[in-house]
């Protein structure tokens, strides 16, 4: 894959891209539409946290009660429906029919998934998504759990204010860059991560309280990732790099992961949790609930009990979403890929998966694709050559800092 990221293509023209051929416009279209119509990860996003921790501790960490979740508001078997009716089929290009079939697919899975929260079922339908758990990624996982230990304790003193003025600096700077620019924040109290992005959509918990260290990194994964790439997509012909082409996130996630070590504070502990988030995948996979989950990585694997418990309730979301595993599986193939001399700038040209690399070089030759409007903001700082040459000679189980860089 190649494209001219100098600093003067870096805000290419619309006209620079070529217009997708009729029927594939139409179906890219709906497409993207029906992305933002079945928002699933918000779907299997439990609520009432707070007092689900609450119960689970009254109980000695022996019993959790049900999880609780939003109503939907979606006719999913009309969607269903309208989905399989697209004219995939009559899509002129081979290549863009390859792409277009191959997401019409995994919107569908994903309306399965929703369909089966809290069933039986749901996990069938999560690994027919997501794929369970590799068995290097699950001994990598371990690995990291057994041999890194904690770095020099951090104090939270950053809280939901501190983090919003940083949030509105961090978009003001893109804005300077790409007027363009732009994403909504929402501030929600019973979240279930810290921060997230869903469908363009920036949400931060509004009781959030991190080191101020991890304050940068946090942003960078979410805004200088997530939102950066949504932005560059939706300047190319094909919107589904706008929206995410079929199995973009380990790729999404795996950039998001690395931006934290980029910007100068991935510590121990976050590294140890996205390894407990595979084992946990694992368990969930072969039906074990919260409790086994949450004594093993608190108990075992001496996890902090918050942390502990997030993972464990992360991994039983719907009935078992085995989404959590792509984290540190996408971290591990993108060093593989940096390792092998890949080139870094394109990545941000759209959502895409790794996999997807030979065919974007074919839509670049095509002009469906340009250079990528934006690149991350940590990406012009001044040793960020530096700090991502390290990172293409460092085993993933090394890719942690045990204080803040400087």
């Amino acid at each position: 894959m190649s494209l001219d990221t100098s600093a003067s293509s870096l805000h290419p023209p619309m006209s620079a891209c070529r217009p997708l051929p009729p029927v594939a416009a139409r179906v890219d279209a709906e497409l993207a539409r029906m992305d933002g119509e079945v928002d699933w990860l918000l779907a299997l996003s439990p609520i009432g946290n707070d007092a689900l921790w609450d119960s689970f501790e009254a109980s000695g960490h022996t019993e959790t009660r049900p999880l609780q979740y939003i109503d939907l508001d979606v006719d999913l078997h009309a969607a269903r429906e309208r989905l399989r009716a697209l004219p995939v089929e009559d899509i002129e290009s081979p290549l863009l029919s390859g792409l277009l079939s191959e997401k019409q697919r995994e919107l569908e899975r994903q309306i399965e998934l929703v369909r089966l929260r809290g069933t039986a079922g749901f996990i069938t339908a999560s690994l027919d998504l997501f794929g369970g758990v590799e068995p290097s990624l699950l001994k990598l996982a371990n690995a990291i759990l057994e041999q890194v230990g904690s770095g020099a304790p951090q104090d939270a003193d950053a809280g939901i204010d501190e983090v919003m003025v940083a949030v509105e600096e961090e978009m003001a700077w893109y804005r300077e860059q790409s007027p363009d620019f732009n994403a909504e924040v929402v501030v929600d109290t019973d979240l279930n991560s810290l921060m997230m992005v869903s469908h363009g959509t920036f949400y931060i918990d509004g009781d959030l309280r991190v080191p101020r260290a991890r304050v940068q990194p946090l942003i960078q994964h979410e805004i200088g990732t997530h939102v950066v790439t949504r932005h560059n997509g939706r300047r190319q012909s094909l919107r589904q790099l706008e929206v995410g082409l079929a199995h973009y996130d380990p790729l999404q996630e795996g950039l998001g992961v690395l931006a934290e070590y980029l910007a100068g504070y991935l510590p121990a502990e976050r590294l140890r949790v996205l390894a407990a988030r595979v084992v946990a995948t694992e368990m969930a996979i072969h039906g074990e609930g919260i409790p086994a989950i949450y004594d093993l990585l608190h108990v075992t694997h001496g996890l902090p009990s918050d942390d502990a418990f997030d993972v464990a309730v992360r991994a039983l979301r719907g009935g078992g979403l085995t989404k959590d595993a792509v984290y540190l599986g996408g971290l591990r193939d993108l060093i593989d890929y940096l390792r092998d001399d890949g080139e870094f700038e394109p990545l941000f040209v759209g959502k895409f998966a790794l996999s997807h690399r030979v065919v974007l070089d074919q839509l670049i030759d095509e002009g469906w694709v340009v250079a990528p409007d934006l690149l991350p903001r940590y990406c012009s700082w001044p040793d960020f050559t530096e700090r991502l040459s390290h990172c293409r000679n460092l085993p993933v189980e090394r890719l942690f800092h045990q204080e803040p860089a400087q």
